[in-house]
């Protein structure tokens, strides 16, 4: 049991590369950033003059490291951790 639970824990960093400490620090900084994408979309919305192309270049950003990084084809990657 133990070892199906700490699958459900490694098995996605694994198949990025990562350990579950690097992955989560890569999580949270996304996060952050969305956060904060999200205030510049939020205050642009309200005065269209402010963080005109913030928001997006953020997001463009963040796209370009997680596809740099494979996040987006980890589910096409195999794990080293079949399932039981």
């Amino acid at each position: 049991m133990f070892a199906s639970i700490k699958r459900l824990f490694i098995a996605h960093p694994d198949a990025l590369g990562e350990t579950y400490l690097q992955h989560l620090g890569h999580a949270m900084s996304y996060s952050g950033r969305m956060f904060a994408a999200g205030f510049c979309a939020f205050t642009h919305a309200l005065l269209p003059f402010l963080f005109e192309k913030t928001a997006s270049n953020m997001i463009k950003t963040m796209y370009a490291d997680m596809n740099r990084r494979g996040a987006t084809t980890a589910a096409e990657q195999p794990s080293r951790y079949p399932a039981e």
